[in-house]
């Protein structure tokens, strides 16, 4: 774990790391962010986050990433007003992806689906 909110109880996950930004953006300038609702661990989304879209996230706390097609910043809601508040922030195993578990302040999706995934593909 990364990040908890005070309120999170860090018992129930792996060790808390004291980490450098540099260590998450060794292998690539950006990296995928899985989100989930903290609640319902509903996955909501998937995003790229570089290191300054990282340090925006820690510092309020709500979801920034980098959108790879208009090729900028964006904290997720700055339009629709539907927030993602960051709960708790996990790496995974070799430290190339993250997971942030928040509470969306309505529908994650930008079509107004709680998640954007909802396309099932025919096995």
């Amino acid at each position: 774990m990364i990040f908890c909110e005070e309120d999170c109880n860090e018992e129930d996950w792996g060790e808390t790391m004291d980490f450098d930004l540099d260590m998450l953006f060794q292998k690539s300038e950006l990296i995928p962010v899985i989100v989930q609702n903290v609640d319902s661990r509903d996955v909501l989304m998937l995003g790229f986050t570089n290191r300054e879209a990282m340090e925006r996230t820690l510092e309020t706390k709500t979801a920034w990433f980098w959108s790879r097609s208009r090729k900028k910043l964006w904290n997720k809601g700055e339009t629709s007003g539907n927030f993602l508040h960051v709960k708790e922030i996990f790496a995974d195993c070799d430290t190339d992806t993250l997971l942030y578990l928040c509470v969306p302040d309505g529908p994650t999706c930008h079509t107004g689906s709680d998640s954007c995934f909802f396309n099932r593909i025919a096995l």
